[in-house]
């Protein structure tokens, strides 16, 4: 499966989280820590899902950028 993921600067390191699969958040130092934390967090998620026989929600995300003139 394929979620969106967001990923905000803090003042001291990254935060990243799922919309689609909410409740938890992952952190990290720099960008590529942050990436292979939410993926471990969404990986391990999912996993206790199955293990509780829970549905997967599917992704219903859609990122798109808009530009305005500032």
């Amino acid at each position: 499966m394929r979620y969106a993921i967001m990923v905000e600067k803090t003042a001291n390191n990254y935060l990243a989280y799922a919309p689609g699969l909410p409740d938890f958040i992952a952190t990290g130092h720099t960008l590529e820590e942050t990436e292979r934390e939410i993926r471990e967090a969404i990986t391990f998620h999912i996993e206790g899902m199955i293990e509780h026989e829970l549905p997967i929600p599917q992704p219903t995300s859609i990122v798109k950028f808009i530009e305005i003139a500032a």
